[in-house]
């Protein structure tokens, strides 16, 4: 009878061992986490991997929902979603609902100052015609190599009506009195880029707008192709006063100065997601913290999108790829992440 009892005890404690362990490796086993995700696909990528770490941690992560962002911030605090990667900080400030940071809060930095808007210009331009900034595009020679279509101005590719760009755009060509000297070309944005990769490769000069993360500067390279090059003077408009000092930043890679007036608030790609969801998910949130990845490697695999490798499972490959390439890394996030559940 004794010996039953004994070998009765020794069973339960190596399936309680077990268990322990198993809850120990996947810390957010049983629970369903609800995503959301942006709605421009240049953001996919993170919240793809996000995903698999989570998945990794034990958590059953549903299928994102694709929310604008106002409509996320307000399902966040409601408590409809959980997180989402794609926070672009202070840029989305405005559309924060009011008494967001009571319900949600943002954490760690997936690209901290990743969020770059700006102009840039061939590299052999800035060279031949020591393109500073857009007054530059006030002198005769300069506006002569850059007219493409004849009519005296010189071509810029920008954005279409409605995206937040093409106000900021508008607003820069009034306030340094460029109207008279740049025409910014406010058709597809995709198809404006591809002409412009075009010329490039044929040798010709190009002016363009653009943001980072995003496949145009992985086309043509920051300091090797392309050069971002300065607004005359910070000069912000009403929306970007409180966060002016943001306007002006150092360390930009392939800037034809340092720091470089980008005439656009730099951001940082945060992640944001529900307090009482973090509260009771140590785990995830301290993967959240950790988190992180270079610029160059969203670019590259946004590139990889815009040539075509743009479905889901595309995507989920990217990610699967990134993280053979980072083993080391990863396994140290989820190391980490396990040990702040215990």
């Amino acid at each position: 009878m004794l010996q039953k009892l004994l070998l009765a005890a020794a069973a339960a404690s190596i399936a309680l061992a077990g268990s322990v362990q198993a809850n120990t490796e996947k810390p957010g086993e049983g629970v369903t986490l609800r995503p959301g995700r942006a709605t421009w696909n240049t953001g996919f990528f993170q919240e793809a991997l996000v995903r698999k770490g989570l998945e990794e941690l034990g958590y059953t992560v549903k299928k994102p929902k694709d929310l604008a962002n106002p409509i996320f911030y307000k399902s966040i605090t409601l408590g409809d979603v959980d997180y989402w990667t794609n926070g672009w900080f202070p840029l989305h400030n405005a559309q924060l609902p009011k008494g967001f940071y009571d319900k949600a809060e943002t954490i760690g930095y997936v690209v901290k100052a990743g969020g770059l808007q700006g102009y840039l210009v061939s590299k052999r331009e800035v060279e031949k015609y020591n393109i500073q900034s857009l007054d530059d595009f006030k002198r005769d020679e300069v506006i002569k190599a850059f007219d493409k279509n004849g009519d005296g101005k010189a071509d810029l590719t920008a954005c279409p009506p409605g995206w937040g760009c093409e106000t900021v755009i508008a607003h820069h060509m009034k306030v340094y009195d460029l109207d008279k000297f740049i025409n910014p070309l406010k058709a597809s944005y995709e198809a404006g880029m591809a002409s412009a990769l075009a010329e490039y490769k044929n040798g010709e000069p190009v002016f363009f707008y653009t943001w980072a993360p995003n496949w145009t500067i992985f086309k043509l390279k920051p300091g090797k192709d392309v050069v971002w090059i300065n607004v005359p003077e910070t000069m912000p408009k009403e929306s970007q006063k409180a966060d002016k000092d943001r306007m002006e930043v150092r360390g930009v890679r392939g800037a034809v100065s340092d720091p470089i007036k980008l005439g656009f608030v730099v951001s940082d790609i945060r992640i944001v997601a529900n307090k009482d969801f973090l509260q009771k998910n140590p785990a995830a949130k301290k993967f959240f913290e950790l988190f992180t990845l270079p610029l160059s490697d969203i670019n590259e695999q946004n590139t990889k999108m815009n040539e075509g490798e743009k479905n889901q499972k595309d995507v989920e490959r990217h990610a699967a790829e990134w993280i053979a390439k980072n083993q080391e890394l990863w396994d140290g996030w989820l190391s980490e992440a396990r040990k702040a559940a215990q």
